[in-house]
């Protein structure tokens, strides 16, 4: 019994050890101010972040590049300057090595589409990020023009997901219209809060017809334990990449969540990594890598 102990405990070592090897790929992840009318100073600084500093975060936990979108663009919720965001993210993430973008559209400000069809032709601009909950609209009324004009760059869109305007399922129509984008949830398991439904996001992805429906792990509630387990065994590690939400989140914390997960080795790597890759090309991480 002993002796089995000590083989169980020594592959699991080396199992950590394997996973802790991997140059792992943020998918979702912000820098600057964050702006919520309400909070204190305090309770804002604490979910503040420069660049720099999420970069340098990453990097301590052999997270090679991190693909962000500039707080700037998406708060304050409904007032943000969502085309001086994207400005900023372009100069930013061209100074800063490990950093690539998401450009922001928000359909309430109809110069972001031009904006983003502009960027989105930077190789450092890998898709669109939409945030219905913050600029104040639901996706079931504006998701037809955000939709046509995303299969028209063929974009991977990363929305957020789990609330009011974002209902996870609402997206699904979109896309199964547009087999040529990639459609990525954000938030595995939110669902409304802290007491909503943690299964939309996973019951979202299996009502796609195209296989197109990917979801990150960037939320608290993606900490909870059995969460991201229960999610492989539902949708398969293929379907989930690694997000953090950084600064909201601690990108150390988000990471441990994967390497001490209770799934095999193959599905840590392609979590971290691995879909990240197919989703994109190993090139761009190859040549964007801070590790």
């Amino acid at each position: 019994m002993e002796g089995d102990l000590q083989s169980k405990n020594g592959a699991r070592r080396m199992s950590l050890e394997a996973t802790t090897q991997i140059v792992a790929i943020d998918v979702h992840a912000h820098y600057g101010t964050y702006h919520r009318d309400g909070n204190s100073d305090l309770t804002n600084g604490f979910v503040s972040g420069s660049a720099a500093e999420g970069v340098r975060r990453a990097k301590a936990v052999n997270v090679g590049t991190t693909i962000a979108s500039p707080l700037l663009a998406l708060l304050p919720r409904g007032k943000a300057d969502t085309c001086q965001g994207n400005r900023d993210a372009a100069e930013v993430v061209s100074e800063t090595h490990g950093l690539l973008q998401w450009v922001v559209i928000n359909p309430l400000q109809p110069d972001s589409y031009q904006q983003a069809a502009e960027m989105l032709q930077s190789p450092k601009c890998v898709g669109i990020k939409l945030h219905p909950e913050e600029h104040v609209y639901p996706i079931t009324e504006h998701g037809d023009a955000l939709f046509d004009f995303a299969a028209q760059h063929d974009a991977v869109v990363l929305v957020h997901s789990g609330d009011p305007y974002s209902w996870p399922a609402d997206f699904i129509p979109f896309a199964n219209r547009h087999s040529n984008i990639t459609l990525l949830l954000a938030h595995l398991g939110n669902g409304g809060g802290a007491t909503g439904d943690p299964e939309l996001q996973v019951r979202a992805i299996q009502q796609s017809k195209h296989k197109n429906v990917i979801v990150d792990t960037s939320s608290a509630r993606s900490l909870a334990p059995g969460l991201l387990e229960w999610a492989v065994r539902e949708v398969g590690a293929d379907r989930i990449l690694f997000g953090t939400d950084t600064p909201l989140y601690h990108t150390a914390m988000q990471h441990a969540r994967i390497v001490h997960a209770d799934i095999d080795d193959e599905a840590k790597r392609l979590i971290l990594r691995g879909n990240a890759e197919r989703v994109w090309s190993p090139e761009l991480f190859e040549g964007n890598s801070t590790c």
